[in-house]
Formats: C-alpha cells, structure tokens, sequence
C-alpha cells in the first residue's frame, strides 16, 4: 500500500483539506508516514524577508502556517515530518518526490479558471504530469 506519501502544504485551507485525505490515507498502514514539503516561493520569500523584523520572526511565521496541519496529524497519531525547500513549487515538488521515491504525492487543486490555469499553469497539474508516483489532487 501506500507507505511513504508526500503531502505538499502551504498552510492553505486547500492543503488543510489534502492533510485530511492524507492522514485517512496514511492509517490504512501501520508503517505509513507522511512528510509535508512546503516550498517558499522565490517571489514570496523576497518579500517575507524584507518586511519581517528578524529571521527568528520569519521562521515562526512560516511554521504558523503548518500549525493547523501539525496539529491534525498529532491528533491523529499519523507519523509525520516536515520539510521545508525554496524555489518555485511545482518543480521543487516534482524534483523532490522523484528524488526520494515516494508511493504518492497528494496536493490541493486552488480551483484556478481556465485562463488562469492557460496562462499561469498550476502547481497540482505541474506535479501531476511530471512525478513518477501516483498523485491525488484534493479539491
């Protein structure tokens, strides 16, 4: 079954709902264990830096957008860890999960519309195309 899954977050109410799936997915194994990969994007972690007040403040902000997730998986008793990279999502994603084997990747779809998802692309159809494992899209 499912053993070792990658959950991408980003502290959304959409990878809140995808923490869900994944913590019902993770207790089907005994040995199953998750590891939530959260990527700061470049263009936003420019700005985080330059209007936080210490890279102390900046860390504690970053992990208060998992606390939500966290909490759900001590509650759960699901065994977890947290990894956190920068770069652009859909790629560090993709590169990640290949890189580590993973037996699925789970991610929250936005909702983008089609222009938006034309022009833009988006990270779930990013992941979905290109990673080597069977990925699940949480709507």
């Amino acid at each position: 079954m499912y053993q070792k899954i990658l959950l991408a977050v980003d502290g959304s109410a959409h990878s809140e709902r995808s923490a869900d799936h994944a913590i019902k997915i993770a207790k089907l194994t005994a040995e199953a264990e998750v590891e939530l990969i959260y990527v700061l994007d470049y263009s936003k972690s420019k700005s985080e830096v330059l209007h936080s007040a210490s890279l102390a403040e900046l860390e504690s902000a970053r992990r208060n957008k998992l606390k939500n997730i966290e909490e759900k998986y001590q509650t759960a008793d699901v065994s977890y860890q947290i990894t956190m990279k920068h770069g652009e999502p859909g790629p560090t994603i993709v590169s990640h999960a290949n890189d580590h084997d993973f037996d699925m990747v789970i991610v929250g779809s936005r909702g983008l519309n089609s222009l938006q998802e034309m022009v833009l692309g988006s990270v779930s159809h990013k992941v979905a195309k290109r990673v080597n494992c069977p990925v699940m899209i949480v709507k």
